[in-house]
């Protein structure tokens, strides 16, 4: 007799969490020891934040600061990695995020792993890449 899936979670609306990008991890991206790249989750990182920093305000934004980036689990190929944004503060010319990296893997797609999580500085620029308000 096939085992039965446990019953889906069903999430409250307060819990439902949408990613700012979501990617399956391919071969190409891993190192010698054949998990991906801790600089290609870092630079996805750089990208949901960059993505989110757009929804506070649309303007062209660039890095300013990544902190606290501690790899936690290692990405296999075939893993589903979701980076969640959320802002923690809105400055004159700057917008603090938060973004938390995780990793469903298996064929069922039941697991998911804390990967790693960083306070990202984005700044809105100019097209001269100079410092500009978000709030105009």
């Amino acid at each position: 007799m096939p085992k039965k899936a446990p019953p889906a979670k069903v999430s409250s609306p307060s819990e439902v969490r949408i990613p700012a990008i979501r990617l399956v991890m391919l071969p190409r991206d891993t190192n010698p020891l054949g998990s991906i790249f801790g600089g290609h989750i870092l630079s996805l990182l750089d990208l949901a934040a960059g993505q989110h920093a757009r929804t506070v305000a649309p303007k062209k934004f660039v890095t300013k600061v990544m902190r606290e980036v501690e790899f936690i689990a290692p990405v296999n190929v075939g893993d589903v990695v979701s980076f969640y944004a959320r802002t923690e503060k809105v400055g004159r010319t700057s917008v603090t995020i938060m973004v938390d990296v995780e990793a469903t893997r298996g064929e069922d797609s039941l697991r998911t792993i804390k990967v790693t999580s960083a306070e990202v500085v984005m700044v809105a620029v100019d097209k001269q890449n100079r410092p500009i308000p978000i709030l105009s």
